[in-house]
Parts: structure tokens; C-alpha cells; sequence
């Protein structure tokens, strides 16, 4: 039976199966399939609840052609009984077969409508089940017409038609299933006005796919814009992701915590009964031991919650899906190998059938392809996961952030936060796709290992040998290479807080010409940064070389070793090849082991760093008990003791304050007393170390450095309110902020640019009054909000909305202030000296009891109080025509808009990169006196200050190519394409002379040519080996660029320079060289591949054309859509990380206003823009993967073909050449597209970067043979010569023909209103702002003819904003370090430093935080008056540096300057009139001209501005 079975099925030209197992096997696979498959799908669709779907037509048909199915099914079941009641017995399969097929259609029937009413639209469940259904009654379907047409007549004519009625109808099902059913009827899909076609597409769609193409051809006809993408589905989101994983950490925190309790219990409670156990003897005994191990053990139990154990519970479960699909593909790999052997030795048979070869062709390729479309799968949820990982992670970090304590935030700054937000989050998405490779690679190998055992024995135990020296070898290189990349995490962190500083200082660099000295820091810090990377490129060639030539290796050892250990063991074709296929299966596994493994490594120490980060202190939020409810104070601490962080000495003692509701409590006295400290508590920003402190109602804060958002103007005063049209008004009018409103280009929906760069910082002072005031809270805490603005407009303010008569009269108000002459309108006054209140009461009382604060009054309160009526008519007078305090600070990157009541003005914006495309909604205030023309001027100058980070679209040009091979070196980059086609022929030469060898075995001269057939082989697989080494080496350490040089100044926000320093040097840094490694690689392996294949059969040629065009059609699409999803995902990232500093920088303000929870949904919202346009991303590669993986499959399936066709001519050893190269090449195609688009995303890196660097720069800092000579200048003699100045082209002038001499040794007073022109002419000394006509000379030297180095150091300015640099104190003083010890402690006595820094431990050393975070504002402002003391030049500019001072120390300054600058020329900008009063003479600029130049005494006399001045600074009666 069974030979005969053989003979008809297998060695004949018309095979047939055995009707029986056509019956059996056949009938019952797909219905073995559903009854598996189905509770676990039926249990899936009750977990999942989408809506029902309507019933359609479609889902009817299905439905009755399912009931027609089992109907035929039983017809024959029937048919069978009614048989044997006739007595013909029938075997009992005739009986079963038909019932379980029936039993099986009425499930599917089941299933068709319970999948309609759980909302699936496309069942791939039924899908698999129809096509299994449809390909078993293939068999069947020609048997029984080969039988019919065998016989004359058919026999069973009823079965015969009742199986064509169910192929018929299985068929139908097939080609129904394809189709899709529409969307459940509640759902979100309807409401979303892009949604993913994902959600929606059908099961075929999803495993090619094919869902994704229309985006892939959008992509292609135009680049991509911000709204083509589609919306993110609910499951990625940041609603979903993060709570999910919060609530994981969560349950880890107090798990960690109740253990650390309990094991501290136990630790007190057992050593007792043991130590008084002395009678049992033995017990006696144990007990040291027993207390010793309890007393270590809380180290022990005190383990700190697992971050990652959080992270497995809240995204495993998505991610073992994945893991399964893995496991599938695994399995799978190793099909194709034995498919090869066996068409190997089919074509060794000379008498065999065709269609075995054919069939095993379609075999190979059917099952490549079903491993296609698994692998896929797998990528995708992997991938999926880690954009899920990175979302939950971000969303904790950022939440946390807003909570650490003082003390956490000092140790990681905002540099390192983000770093943990941007690098850290992307390792574990990084790792997340590979991760399964820990439990695959080694399946794999030993899959692997069992097959080639089988195929040559013993001998694989050399190979295998070769592998396990390998390990040791790459484990050392993945450990330095560990080392190496902490050290350059280490210095990246470094290189980038030290840019963030530069860059929010760059304007004092600039005044002061530091640059140098920090530039020298920057680069030192990336010449150490670039060795480290070197040396891990030379370690990367290494591993890589040894990786590479790692299969070679072991296919060299394996064979020499099997053919030399017995000489009856020949090499033929089918061992050779076979293994040499199994050797490149195991290629891929042993590559990736070491690549996880160290990316596990990096991401362990991410995992560290995060953890940490979430697990550091948070404030506490019951520190300030803010439910009192006691009647008569809003405000009382009790005995309150504070310090910064927990271990720090307290820096505020016994504080005991009532403050009544309603009143208004002034603190005042000296820098450094704990002003501000004491706000800081009653908000809970500080450790309370004892006491009770408790506010009653809501809070309202301003800081005393302004924080303003990146947002318009109104958005920073309405601040998350809903905006009231009434109430907003009377805002602005209490801030006086009408008049500015009237001068910013846009009105109240100007853009602010970060950190309220455009505003002068008067105006950010008062956005941040009236943010507070617009909230309209209980309690008022202002820290010296008035010191920023002018006199008169203080005087409108403290009348308007702090003092007695203001909007904010019946609420509680703290006011921290210097102003002496508020202090008389105030409730109560209390008085701070070094952290303890001294004295407490009301004015009158403090003068009675003639403390410190009396003696100090009488010192400094020159200025009596002017009647009240003289002043109010004044003001009338003044407001109109008065925009207030514009002084740009020196802080700031860009000098501010001159407001003057120009009709046009228009806001800087950076050259060459157009206006910002978001449109700015328009329109203005109805109800404003002025509004028609200020409709009128609105819609011409809508702009915005920063620009839209700028994105090359469309290609990536040739030239930024040449550009990089030119930094390389030309000769060198032609040398390394030369080297990688050399060692792409050896490859080839080694894997031609593996089939000649494998020849000899059919030719039996064997024996005499194992020698040299080894050695050859051996000769040419080193050489690859060589060669490989040599091209890592040159493309990884020396194609290395130099990062640009920061020589450019920047009107970019912070966190977008901030990544072109992070992301774009890593990318030239790393990726680029890595890039081109691969892509040589992976190209010239294909060329290898389609040159063998067409130069065995010719045939192949017409098979490449059609081929190749469909991929580089395929490529095309892919690579324009996904370079542009990359630069839309990388300008959608900047934004994170700038919202992010910008939280960071402002936490106590948000904390204070109770904003927390919007400002977590802010950066919600900005994370999902960027996975928006992340996850197209990932979908992208898998469609291309799709689509280029089928080319593979092609080919390998033609060469398969063309073996088959032209087995006659060619040998066995060919065959299996041409064929295992094929299998391999879908690789290699894959890689080389992903390579060519990573490439080119990468390279918009040194497009970035050389971007920067060609940005316009000043002139030069030094200009050879116009050197100033070096005791220049002498006197001191400035003079303007019909000067003229603009901010940029394009813009009014600013000053406009300045005419004045100064002689030296002069001291001049600069006075003016808003917009006059104050600040100009110091930015103009400077040389900051360029001259449009005129020039300035100073003894005789033309300042615009030197370098800017020359000038600039011979100058000193004090600036507005006092701006420190993290480092030592003696860096900020010195950076050059030009100056002994003694001068700088000269310096510091004469600016009053001295008592405090010598008190520090540290002395000169003292560490400064980020910005000086350390020093109070007063203390900053000293010491930059320290330096100005120790350049000690010629020539003084002051720009209104008194404004953070108190009156004492403001007095200490002036007198300073008075006898130390004594001979020098000094320029003040005044701020309080009575510090000019005795200058030698006041310069009075109005819109940019000289109104008065005169000595005060005469200015006076002659009642003009000044005059006007003096009267509202109550200076003159």
C-alpha cells in the first residue's frame, strides 16, 4: 500500500494524494485551527469594547453563505446515512468529516456576527481560517478532476457536486473577508478630523501595511506639513501612557516604603529576648551573630523602588504579543535552509520530477514571506512599546520636576533634567525594540548548533569553540566601550549646561570680552569629549571586524576540521551550502548579542539616572497649612525656623509674624537678609524646620525676577483665567501697562520671546504685577516689584494697585521693597537683619522706639513726601504721552524694540529665516479709547520674534554630501569607497571557491586538494577580514567633523540652540560615521549578490530590471516621506524641551498660582505632537521593510526557478551558491534603504550645524595695524559725531544725529523717557549695535576701526541684570585670572563683599549655582560692581544698577564709584534722580535726540524736562 501510495504521489508527473488523507488531514487542519484559536479570541473580544457594528449587506451575505456552508456539509452527512440504510458501508471518515466541517461553519457563522456586535471591522481570525479552508480543498479540487477525467464517468456524482458548491462557497467567504466593515457606530473615528486609517483597516492591510501607502504617496508629491499627520490613537497617548505608569511607580514607592518599615521594626525588636536568653546555652551562642545580621540587613530591605519593575507591569503585557510573534519567526528561519538542502539534492538526481523543484521554489518563497510579514508584526509592537515607554517616562519626569525640593534641583540642573527627558527616554525606546533578542539570539543559536550537527557532525564543535573565544573578546570591548560612554555622557552633560549658560549670559560675554575664555572651556570640554569618542570608534571597528569575519571564522574552522578529521568525509555541495546558510542565520543573532547587551548597559545606567531623578524628595504640600480658617490674620507663622534643603544651616530663626487680613505688611532690610527667603517660605518653597506657617485663601506671586512664558503678552498676564474684557483692562491700567500695549507691535498679543526677551525689564516686572493682579487671589505676595520700573511709574503703581488708595486695598499684601517712600502708606512695617526679624510695627511706632530701622530712616530719607494733589494733577499730564521704563537689559540677547509712538515697528526676528507661519488670532480690545488706530495698525505688523525653527524641505542637497567629504578629505573618501569594493571581492572570491571545492566531490579528487583548497579559502576570508578592519577604522575615527565653533551670537529660543548642541554634534559625532559604514557594506553585498545570480543564469537579467525599478520606486516614496516625518519629528521635539526649561525656571510661580496641573497638560499635548509624528515614522520603515523584504523574496524565489530550469547545465555547488546568496540579500536591500534615509536624516545634521556656523558674526575682535595702544585711552574723552544708530536694517533709527562731547573725567547723568534712547547709546559704546552714520571717538581713536576685543576690554559697564556664571566666585570675577589674590579681595572690600565672602568656607572658591542661584540679586549686583572695580578702566558705563538694592548699599555703590572711579569718565543711567543730582552734567534724550545737556543746577533753572523730572522724584518743589 504504502510503496504504491509513494509511486502515486511522489515519483510520478501527476501526483495525487490518497483520497483518505484528502479526507482526513486535509478536511481537519482549518477546523483544528478555529476550535484552537477560538476561546482565546472570543476571550479577547469580551475584554475589548468597542461599540457594535450596524448590520451591512455585506456582513449578511457572509453570514448566510456561512449557514449555507454547514448546510452543504451535512447534505453529504445525510447523503452518507441514507448510504448505509441502503446497505453500502461507507468507512466511518465519510461520516466524521462532514460533521466537524458542519459543527466548524456554524462557528465561524458564530463568530462572523459576534465580531460584528464587539465592532471588529476585519477578522483576522477568519481570514487565516478561510484561506487554510481554501488551500486544503485545492488538493481535493484537482484530484477529482484528474479522477473524473481518468475514468469516463464520474462515480459519486452527489459528493462530487456538494464539494465544488462548498470550494465555491469557501471562496466567496475568502474574497468577502478581504473586505472591510465600517467603523462601530460610537465611535472616535467619526468625531477625529484626521484620523489613522490604522483603526480602520482591514486584516490584510494591517500585516502589509498597506494603510500606511497613502501617506507614503502624499509624502512623495509634496513634503510633508505638521497637518497631514494623523491624529495619535487613544492607546499612545500621553492621557493613557502616563497615568498607566504612575500608577505602577506608585504602588513601587510604597512597597519600598512599608519594607524599610517593617525591617526597622524588626531590627529593634528581636536582638532583645536573645541577649536575655542566657540559660539555653546554645541560644546564647547564635545570638551575636543573629544581631549582627539584623542590623544589616535594613541596607538591605531599604531597596529603592525598581523604576524598571514599574515599567514591566504597566507595558508588558503589549509587549509579549510582540515577544510571540518573535518566537513564530524564530522557528521559521531555520525552514528555508532545509528547503535549500533538499533542492541541492534534487538537482543532484538526474531522473526527478519537474514540480518538486518548482514547489520547493514557491516553498522557499512562500515561507520567507510568511517570515516577512511575522517579523514586522514584531517590530511594530515593539517599536510601539518603546514610543509608549518614552511618553510614559517624559509625562514622570516632568510631572516630578514640578514638585523636587530645593535641595533634588540642586543636584541635577536643568541641563541634566532635560538631558534625562531627551537622551535617557530615547536609550529605552531605543533598547525596547531589541530587547526580545535577549531570549531570541540564543534560541536561535542553538537552533542553529542542532541543525548543523546534523549536517557535519562533531566538526561544528571547532566552529562553535571559534564563537565562545569571540565572547570574552567583544565582552571586554562592550565593557571599555561602557566606560567610555558614561565618561562621554559625563562631558556631554557638561558641554551642554556650560552652552545654556553662555547662551543666556551671551550679552555679557560680549561687554565684558570673555568670550575667549570661554570658548576655551567649551572646546576643551569637546576635545576631551571628541578623544573619548575616538577611542570607542577605534573599539567599534574592532567588535565590528570581529563580528563580521565571526561566521567566516567558524565556517573556516568547521569545514577544514570535517574534512581533515576523517578522509572519508567529503565537502559536497549540500553540507557546504546548507551550513554556510546556517552560518548566516547565526551571523544575525551573535551580532545583535552584544549590541543588546550593551544596550542594555546603557540603558541600566539611564534607568539609574531616571530613577533617582523620580525617586529624589518632594516639597511637601502640607508645610503651609493653606486651610486656615482663623478669622483675623490671613497670614501667621509661628516660631518658623527654614532652611534651603534639609542638611543646610537654617537661613531663617524664630520667625513669628500675624499678618491681618487686608492690611498691607512691608519687609524691608539690607541684601541678603532673608527678604525674599521669608516669601519663599510662606509658599513652602523652603525646608520648615520647625514652626507653623498658614495662609488663608489663595495665593498670587511675584518673584523678583520676572517669569515670563514664551506665549503672547495676554496669555502671560490671564495666565490659564478666562479672559474678561472689563477686568483685563482695569489690569493694565493699575500696571500701567496701556501705554506699552500701544508701542508692541502686535498689542496685548505681541509674542513674548523666551524669557520675555522683547521687554525691557520694567515691562516684565509689571506683566508679572498684573498676572498676579489678574488672578484675583487672597493673599498678595510681591517681592520688590517696583524696583525694576522708573520712579514716577513706581509712584503710579504702589498708588494704583499696592498702596491704601489701590485695586488691591481690601486683600492681604507682603511687599518686600527698598523704596523708602512707600513706607509711610503701609500698615505695618517689619524689619529683617540676617534672618531674624528685628523690630515689627507700624511707622510711627518704628521711628518712636528709635531702633535700627529710626537711624536708618533719618540717614536716607532725604526726600520728603510731596503733597498728594501737586502729584495727581502731574500725572494726568504725564501718561499720555509717556510709554513706560524701556531699558534694554544686558542680559538679553537682542537689543528691545525701541518704543517710540512709531506707527509701524516691526520685532526682531533672526535674518534669513522667514516669518513664522502660525497666524496670531486678530483682534483688538473694542472698548478702547484708542482702538481705531490701533485696528489701523494691526494687520501690517502681526509679527513674531522667533521664528519657526527653519526645516529644509524636499532632498537633502549634493552639496552638504560634498561638504562632509570634504571635511574628510577628498583622496580619503575615494579610497574608502575603493577599500569596501575590494572587500566585498574577497567575500565573493571566498564563496566561488566554497563551490569549486564542493565540486571535487563529485569528481572524486578529493584527497590530493584539501590543502590548498583550505588554504585559499582561509587566504581570501582574512583578507576580508583586513579589509573590514581598515574601513571601520578610517570611516569611524577620522570621518569624525569637528563640531562648529560657537563664534555667532543668537536670536534662537534657548532649547532649539540648546539642541542643535546635543542632538546635531551626537549626530556627526556617531551616527554619520556608523551610517556610511553600513550602507558600503550592505551595497556592495547586493551588487555581489545580483552580479553571482546573473552570471550563473543569464536568465536572471530580465528578472533584475522590473525588479530593481519597483525598488527604487518603493525607495523613492519612502525616503522622501520618512526624512520629512524625521525633521517634523525633530522641530516637534525642541518644543518639549524649551516648555520644559521653561517649567523648570518658573516652578514656584506655577506652584504658587496652582497651575500645576495645566502646565502637566501642556507638555502632554507637546509630546503627543512629536509621537504624532514619530509613529508614521516607525510605520514607514515597516512598510518599506514590507515592500523591499518581497523584492528579496523574488529573487530568491527566481533563482530558485532558474536552478530548477537550467539544473541539466549547472553543478550542485553553483546552485547552492546562487541560492544562498539569495536568501541573504533581502537583508542587505532592507538595511541599505533604511541606511540611505537615515543617512540622509543624519546629515540634515551637518546641514543644521553648518547652517549655524555660516550665521552672520560681528567684526572681528582684533584688527591687526589698528591696534589701540595699550595705555589707551588716557583721558577719557568720548565724543559723538552726528551719530545714528538702528537695531537692524530695515528699522527707524534709534538715535538720530547725537552731537556731545565728554571730556574726561566727567561724570554724565542719562535721562529720558521710555524709548529715548537711554540704553542705545551704551550698546553703541559697545559696538553691540552698529552706527548708521556718524561715528564716536574716544581720544581721538575712531572706535568703529579697532577690533571689538580692543574695545570692549578698555570699557566697563555694571549691567541692569547682574549676571553670574556657575563656577567660583574668583571665575566670575576673573576669568582670565589677569589679577592677584589681594586685588580681588580689594575689590570685593570696596564693593562691601567682603564680610560675606570671607564668612563663606569656601572663601574665594565659593561654588556659584546655575545663574547665580545662590547669591541674593543685591549680592549679584555687587558683585558685578566687584568687577567693574577690578578692570578699573578708563571709561564707566552704569546701567541702572541700583534698581535691586536697597537705599544703604545703593549709597555704599555711589560713594564707591565716587572716589574709586574718581578720574575715570562715567555714564549713569539714572534710575533715582537724586544719585545724578551732583554730577558734573545730565544728558536728557527725548525720541532719540539731545533735548538738554547741562549741569543739574542749570537744568533745573531752566524748567524743562528735567525740571519736570525732578518735580514728580520730589526732588524740587
Amino acid at each position: 500500500m504504502s510503496l504504491q501510495v509513494a509511486n502515486q504521489t511522489f515519483h510520478t508527473d501527476r501526483p495525487d494524494l490518497p483520497e483518505c488523507f484528502q479526507l482526513s488531514v486535509l478536511s481537519w487542519l482549518p477546523c483544528i485551527y478555529l476550535w484552537v484559536v477560538c476561546p482565546i479570541y472570543i476571550f479577547y473580544l469580551k475584554r475589548s469594547n468597542r461599540d457594535y457594528i450596524m448590520m451591512s449587506i455585506m456582513n449578511r451575505i457572509k453570514t448566510a453563505l456561512g449557514l449555507l456552508l454547514s448546510i452543504v456539509c451535512w447534505t453529504d452527512l445525510f447523503y452518507t446515512f441514507h448510504e448505509l440504510r441502503q446497505g453500502h458501508s461507507q468507512p466511518p471518515i465519510y461520516l466524521i468529516t462532514p460533521l466537524v466541517l458542519g459543527m466548524t461553519m456554524l462557528l465561524a457563522t458564530f463568530l462572523i456576527q459576534y465580531e460584528r456586535l464587539r465592532g471588529v471591522q476585519s477578522s483576522g481570525v477568519l481570514f487565516i481560517f478561510w484561506f487554510l479552508s481554501v488551500l486544503c480543498a485545492i488538493v481535493p479540487f484537482r484530484s477529482k478532476i484528474l479522477q473524473a477525467s481518468s475514468q469516463s464517468e464520474v462515480t459519486d456524482k452527489l459528493r462530487f457536486t456538494t464539494f465544488y458548491f462548498y470550494f465555491g462557497l469557501v471562496a466567496c467567504e475568502l474574497i468577502l473577508c478581504c473586505f472591510n466593515e465600517k467603523p462601530p457606530l460610537f465611535s472616535n473615528v467619526v468625531t477625529d478630523p484626521n484620523p489613522c486609517p490604522e483603526t480602520t483597516a482591514g486584516f490584510l492591510s494591517t500585516i502589509t501595511f498597506w494603510w500606511f501607502t497613502s501617506m507614503a504617496i502624499k509624502g512623495y508629491k509634496m513634503p510633508l506639513e505638521t497637518k497631514d499627520l494623523w491624529s495619535l490613537k487613544e492607546r499612545d497617548s500621553s492621557k493613557i501612557t502616563v497615568p498607566k505608569l504612575l500608577k505602577e511607580w506608585e504602588k513601587e514607592l510604597t512597597k519600598a516604603k512599608s519594607e524599610v518599615n517593617t525591617s526597622s521594626q524588626a531590627v529593634y525588636s528581636k536582638p532583645l529576648p536573645s541577649t536575655t536568653n542566657h540559660i539555653g546555652g546554645g541560644g546564647g551562642e547564635s545570638s551575636p551573630e543573629e544581631v549582627e545580621v539584623l542590623l544589616s540587613n535594613p541596607k538591605a530591605a531599604s531597596r529603592q523602588p525598581s523604576f524598571l519593575r514599574a515599567l514591566i507591569r504597566a507595558f508588558g503585557p503589549y509587549f509579549l504579543i510582540g515577544s510571540a510573534y518573535k518566537l513564530l519567526q524564530d522557528v521559521i528561519t531555520f525552514v528555508n535552509p532545509q528547503l535549500l538542502r533538499m533542492l541541492i539534492l534534487f538537482t543532484k538526481q538526474k531522473g526527478a520530477p519537474d514540480w518538486w523543484g518548482y514547489s520547493l521554489a514557491f516553498l522557499m518563497f512562500f515561507t520567507a514571506f510568511l517570515q516577512t510579514l511575522i517579523l514586522h508584526q514584531h517590530f511594530q509592537y515593539c517599536f510601539v512599546t518603546g514610543m509608549n515607554v518614552r511618553t510614559a517616562v517624559i509625562g514622570a519626569i516632568y510631572r516630578k520636576a514640578l514638585v523636587i525640593t530645593n535641595a533634588a534641583k540642586r543636584s541635577s540642573t536643568v541641563g541634566e533634567v532635560v538631558n534625562l527627558m531627551s537622551v535617557d527616554a530615547q536609550r529605552f525606546m531605543d533598547l525596547t525594540t531589541f530587547l526580545n533578542m535577549l531570549w531570541s539570539a540564543p534560541l536561535q543559536i542553538m537552533l542553529a548548533l542542532y541543525f548543523l550537527w546534523q549536517n557535519l557532525g562533531p566538526s561544528v564543535l571547532a566552529g562553535v569553540a571559534v564563537m565562545i573565544m569571540l565572547i570574552p573578546l567583544n565582552a571586554v570591548i562592550a565593557m571599555k566601550t561602557r566606560a567610555y560612554q558614561v565618561e562621554q555622557m559625563q562631558y556631554k552633560d557638561s558641554r551642554i549646561k556650560l552652552m545654556n549658560e553662555i547662551l543666556n549670559g551671551i550679552k555679557v560675554l560680549k561687554l565684558y570680552a570673555w568670550e575667549n575664555s570661554f570658548k576655551e572651556k567649551v572646546l576643551a570640554i569637546r576635545q576631551k569629549e571628541l578623544q573619548v569618542l575616538r577611542k570607542t570608534a577605534y573599539l567599534g571597528a574592532l567588535s565590528t571586524m570581529a563580528w563580521t569575519s565571526a561566521p567566516f571564522l567558524v565556517a573556516l574552522t568547521s569545514f577544514a576540521v570535517y574534512v581533515t578529521v576523517d578522509e572519508n568525509n567529503t565537502l559536497d555541495a549540500e553540507k557546504a551550502f546548507v551550513s554556510l546558510s546556517l552560518f548566516n542565520i547565526l551571523r544575525f543573532p551573535l551580532n545583535m548579542l552584544p549590541q543588546v547587551i550593551s544596550s542594555i548597559v546603557q540603558a541600566s545606567v539611564s534607568l539609574k539616572r531616571i530613577q533617582n531623578f523620580l525617586s529624589h524628595d518632594e516639597l511637601d504640600p502640607n508645610s503651609v497649612d493653606r486651610k486656615n480658617t482663623a478669622a483675623e490674620f490671613s497670614v501667621t507663622v509661628v516660631n518658623g525656623k527654614f532652611a534651603w534643603a534639609k542638611g543646610d544651616p537654617p537661613i531663617l530663626h524664630n520667625i513669628n509674624m500675624m499678618v491681618p487680613n487686608g492690611s498691607l505688611l512691608a519687609v524691608v532690610g539690607h541684601v541678603g537678609c532673608g527678604k525674599s527667603s521669608l516669601l519663599s517660605a510662606l509658599l513652602g518653597e523652603v525646608e520648615k524646620l520647625e514652626g507653623e506657617v498658614s495662609i488663608r485663601g489663595s495665593v498670587a506671586y511675584v518673584p523678583q525676577q520676572a517669569w515670563i512664558q514664551n506665549a503672547t503678552l495676554r496669555d502671560n498676564i490671564l495666565f490659564g483665567k478666562p479672559y474678561n474684557e472689563q477686568k483685563y483692562q482695569c489690569v493694565l491700567e493699575a500696571c500701567a501697562l496701556t501705554p506699552d500695549l500701544e508701542v508692541l507691535p502686535g498689542g496685548d498679543m505681541t509674542e513674548i520671546g523666551e524669557k520675555g526677551i522683547n521687554l525691557s525689564g520694567g515691562q516684565r516686572q509689571r506683566v508679572s504685577l498684573a498676572r498676579a493682579l489678574y488672578s484675583d487671589t487672597d493673599v498678595y505676595l510681591l517681592d520688590d516689584p517696583l524696583s525694576a520700573v522708573d520712579a514716577h511709574v513706581a509712584k503710579h503703581i504702589f498708588d494704583n494697585l499696592i498702596g491704601p488708595e489701590g485695586v488691591l486695598k481690601s486683600k492681604t499684601r507682603i511687599l518686600v521693597t527698598h523704596g523708602i517712600s512707600f513706607l509711610p502708606q503701609v500698615d505695618n512695617i517689619m524689619v529683617m537683619v540676617e534672618g531674624r526679624v528685628s523690630e515689627m510695627g507700624s511707622y510711627q511706632e518704628l521711628l518712636k522706639q528709635n531702633g535700627a530701622f529710626a537711624e536708618f530712616l533719618r540717614n536716607y530719607a532725604l526726600e520728603d513726601i510731596v503733597e498728594e494733589e501737586e502729584e495727581l494733577i502731574q500725572d494726568e499730564e504725564l501718561f499720555p504721552d509717556d510709554a513706560l521704563s524701556n531699558h534694554t537689559d544686558m542680559v538679553d540677547n537682542e537689543p528691545v524694540i525701541n518704543e517710540t509712538k512709531r506707527e509701524q515697528i516691526s520685532i526682531i526676528s533672526a535674518d534669513g529665516e522667514n516669518l513664522r507661519s502660525r497666524s496670531v488670532r486678530r483682534h483688538g480690545c473694542s472698548q478702547r479709547k484708542h482702538s481705531e488706530q490701533q485696528e489701523k495698525k494691526k494687520p501690517q505688523d502681526m509679527q513674531k520674534l522667533i521664528q519657526t525653527e527653519t526645516m529644509e524641505t524636499g532632498r537633502v542637497k549634493t552639496k552638504v554630501y560634498l561638504e562632509y567629504a570634504k571635511a574628510v578629505g577628498i583622496l580619503l573618501s575615494v579610497l574608502i569607497c575603493f577599500l569596501y569594493g575590494c572587500q566585498s571581492a574577497a567575500a565573493i572570491g571566498a564563496n566561488i571557491w566554497l563551490s569549486q571545492w564542493t565540486n571535487d566531490a563529485s569528481t572524486n579528487m578529493t584527497k590530493e586538494n584539501v590543502h590548498m583548497r583550505v588554504g585559499v579559502y582561509a587566504a581570501l576570508g582574512i583578507a576580508q577580514g583586513v579589509l573590514l578592519l581598515v574601513n571601520c577604522v578610517l570611516c569611524r575615527a577620522y570621518c569624525m567633523l569637528r563640531a562648529a565653533k560657537l563664534t555667532h551670537r543668537n536670536i534662537t529660543p534657548t532649547g532649539r540652540l540648546l539642541n542643535r548642541f546635543s542632538k546635531d554634534v551626537d549626530a556627526i559625532d556617531s551616527h554619520i560615521p556608523d551610517n556610511i559604514d553600513i550602507w558600503m557594506r550592505t551595497f556592495w553585498y547586493t551588487l555581489n549578490v545580483l552580479l553571482i545570480c546573473s552570471a550563473l543564469t543569464p536568465m536572471f537579467l530580465i528578472v533584475i530590471a522590473p525588479l530593481m525599478v519597483f525598488y527604487w520606486w518603493v525607495q523613492r516614496f519612502y525616503v522622501a516621506t520618512s526624512r520629512q516625518l524625521k525633521r517634523l519629528e525633530s522641530v516637534s521635539r525642541s518644543p518639549i524641551y524649551s516648555h520644559f526649561s521653561e517649567t523648570v525656571t518658573g516652578c514656584s510661580v506655577i506652584r504658587a498660582y496652582g497651575r500645576h496641573s495645566s502646565f502637566v497638560l501642556m507638555s502632554d499635548m507637546k509630546v503627543d505632537e512629536n509621537q504624532k509624528s514619530y509613529y508614521p515614522g516607525i510605520v514607514s520603515n515597516r512598510w518599506l521593510g514590507v515592500r523591499i523584504e518581497f523584492i528579496g523574496n523574488c529573487i530568491v524565489l527566481f533563482a530558485a526557478l532558474f536552478a530548477v530550469t537550467g539544473k541539466d547545465t549547472l553543478s550542485p555547488g553553483l546552485v547552492g551558491l546562487s541560492v544562498s546568496y539569495a536568501l541573504q540579500v533581502t537583508m542587505s536591500l532592507n538595511w541599505m534603504v533604511r541606511m540611505t534615509s537615515d543617512l540622509e536624516s543624519n546629515i540634515v545634521a551637518v546641514e543644521r550645524v553648518k547652517e549655524y556656523a555660516e550665521t552672520k558674526t560681528e567684526a572681528p575682535w582684533e584688527v591687526e595695524d589698528k591696534k589701540p595702544p595699550p595705555e589707551w585711552p588716557m583721558e577719557g574723552n568720548v565724543e559723538f559725531h552726528d551719530y545714528s544708530v538702528r537695531y537692524r536694517e530695515g528699522l527707524d533709527l534709534v538715535l538720530k544725529n547725537l552731537t556731545l562731547s565728554v571730556k574726561g573725567g566727567e561724570k554724565i547723568g542719562i535721562v529720558g523717557r521710555t524709548g529715548a534712547g537711554k540704553s542705545s547709546m551704551t550698546l553703541c559704546l559697545f559696538r553691540l549695535l552698529e552706527a548708521a552714520a556718524g561715528e564716536i571717538t574716544i581720544d581721538k581713536v575712531k572706535i568703529s576701526e579697532i577690533g571689538l576685543h580692543d574695545l570692549r576690554s578698555k570699557l566697563t559697564i555694571i549691567p541692569q541684570e547682574p549676571v553670574l556664571f556657575s563656577g567660583t566666585l574668583k571665575m566670575n570675577l576673573d576669568p582670565f585670572e589677569k589679577y592677584s589674590d589681594e586685588e580681588v579681595w580689594r575689590a570685593l572690600e570696596h564693593s562691601h563683599l567682603h564680610k560675606f565672602v570671607s564668612n563663606q568656607p569656601a572663601k574665594l572658591e565659593l561654588e556659584c549655582s546655575e545663574g547665580g542661584e545662590n547669591l541674593s540679586v543685591g549680592q549679584r549686583q555687587l558683585v558685578c560692581l566687584a568687577r567693574a572695580l577690578l578692570r578699573k578702566t578708563r571709561i564707566l558705563i552704569l546701567d541702572e544698577a541700583t534698581a535691586a538694592i536697597d537705599l544703604e548699599t545703593d549709597d555704599l555703590i555711589q560713594s564707591t564709584i565716587r572716589t574709586q572711579f574718581e578720574d575715570c569718565t562715567v555714564f549713569t543711567i539714572a534710575h533715582r534722580l537724586n544719585t545724578i543730582m551732583d554730577y558734573t552734567r545730565v544728558l536728557v534724550l527725548d525720541k532719540g535726540q539731545v533735548a538738554e545737556f547741562d549741569t543739574p543746577a542749570n537744568l533745573l533753572s531752566q524748567r524743562g524736562i528735567f525740571y519736570g523730572m525732578a518735580k514728580d522724584a520730589g526732588l524740587t518743589q
